[in-house]
């Protein structure tokens, strides 16, 4: 990267961080039970509430305690359940439409990341009518105050109930943006385990590794606070005693409760102090493939937290001690080749894969570019790369046979580093035997209540 951009970014930066105590972030309060939230639209004198969700949630019955919640207390609803993985601009003014036909003053997100972030633009929509989704990509766009927002994450990952951000997709470009602003956090976050115990065990794994990804970008980041620092080694704690649990045994329901809490945690702990370069490229990959953001994330993570080299060891020792893998007194190169090895360890055992097949070299110049132009300035990465460096990640991820070009074995030199002998012998000794299952594109048709 260029020194002068580099000094832009990072003078904007510090600025950004000098203003976090100034700034407007809470935390959302947390309900433990769906069966909780018809008091709080009561107290909040909401008689008719919108629904986002998608297809497979309906199919799996998860609405079935809520709609009996909303209809005993004589609440109306509409449930618009065409949300899509990397949802799109699409399926937000349909959703809008739904909520002004059904008279509604309440917006509940039911699903994982993509339902909620769905959730959070449709209300984005219904308080500025005056603004395409795109006019307010990028920070501090909204300034408006969002009708009464709950969130039910159904899968413990995303963290998107705690933050400022929804991440939308173009329907015509395909494109993929994100939305940040304060009235963007849900206002109440429902931590239900219920709702998680018919997760399938790879999406299990993918999205704990979604939620240690946010929670290890916060931490490494230049933006920290000791706040955040404290949530997001939380929510690593959590994550190394836990998802291996869920991953295993999905009725295991304080291991679920665990898991939505270490989502949390992370949440709130990126939502001040931001992710880095693996969401970037998660990103474009999403906006580009559909590939689900959080394999992505966990593809991506060991080879990213390698690049950034001695700059961050101390912290990923740090991180190690908190997962309980690795001890105080050993040399933080050390703590930090335990803690890349452990991750890497994880998506052995997971069934995770250290590809994503469908990058193809064509698009690697226009992918680059969109992770470049969303992680900076804004990202308060350990080290500064512009669009040009950020492409060895793409090649990363490609088979070798699926591109003729000549490049470096970036591949061959991040195993190189994260697969230490020092780390074997000081990472959990854990062997989760995981099937693999493939995701479904989401669709179905909007059903209304009136009770």
């Amino acid at each position: 990267m260029h020194p002068l951009r580099k000094m832009y970014c990072r003078t904007f930066q510090a600025a950004l961080k000098f203003a976090i105590p100034f700034l407007p972030y809470r935390h959302p309060k947390i309900i433990g039970s769906v069966t909780g939230i018809p008091e709080v639209l009561r107290k909040k004198k909401c008689n008719s509430v919108l629904i986002v969700t998608d297809k497979g949630i309906v199919n799996l019955g998860l609405l079935k305690r809520l709609k009996k919640a909303l209809k005993e207390n004589h609440i109306s609803f509409v449930v618009y359940d065409r949300t899509v993985a990397n949802p799109t601009t699409t399926n937000v003014y349909e959703a809008v439409n739904l909520y002004h036909a059904g008279q509604c003053s309440a917006i509940i997100g039911f699903g994982g990341g993509s339902s909620l972030d769905c959730a959070k633009a449709v209300g984005v929509k219904i308080a500025r009518p005056d603004k395409s989704l795109a006019s307010m990509k990028g920070i501090l766009r909204v300034r408006r105050r969002l009708p009464l927002l709950i969130a039910i994450p159904t899968t413990a990952g995303t963290g998107s109930e705690t933050t400022i951000a929804a991440v939308i997709t173009d329907a015509q470009t395909r494109h993929k943006y994100a939305i940040n602003d304060f009235p963007l956090i849900p206002r109440y976050a429902v931590l239900d385990p219920q709702v998680t115990r018919s997760l399938p065990p790879f999406i299990t794994a993918c999205t704990g590794m979604d939620a240690l990804t946010h929670a290890v970008e916060a931490y490494i980041g230049n933006s920290t606070t000791p706040g955040t620092r404290k949530n997001a080694r939380m929510a690593v704690s959590l994550i190394f005693k836990n998802l291996d649990t869920a991953v295993r045994d999905g009725d295991n329901l304080e291991a679920r409760r665990n898991m939505l809490h270490a989502s949390y945690y992370a949440g709130c702990a990126f939502t001040k102090s931001y992710v880095g370069y693996v969401h970037a490229v998660a990103h474009s990959l999403g906006g580009a493939y559909n590939v689900p953001h959080g394999y992505a994330n966990a593809v991506l993570l060991p080879y990213v937290l390698d690049s950034y080299g001695e700059c961050i060891h101390k912290k990923l020792h740090e991180l190690a001690i908190a997962a309980g893998i690795a001890k105080k007194d050993i040399p933080h190169y050390k703590g930090a080749r335990i803690f890349i090895y452990a991750i890497q360890d994880m998506k052995k055992r997971y069934g995770i894969g250290n590809f994503i097949r469908e990058i193809r070299e064509e698009d690697i110049p226009k992918l680059s570019h969109y992770a470049d132009k969303e992680a900076n300035p804004l990202y308060p990465v350990p080290v500064l790369m512009n669009a040009h460096e950020l492409e060895k990640f793409y090649y990363m991820l490609m088979p070798k046979k699926a591109s003729h070009r000549a490049r470096p074995d970036y591949r061959a030199y991040a195993r190189k580093k994260v697969t230490a002998p020092e780390a074997k012998t000081e990472t959990a000794d854990k062997q989760a035997d995981v099937p693999v299952t493939s995701g479904q594109s989401l669709s179905g048709k909007v059903e209304k209540s009136h009770e």
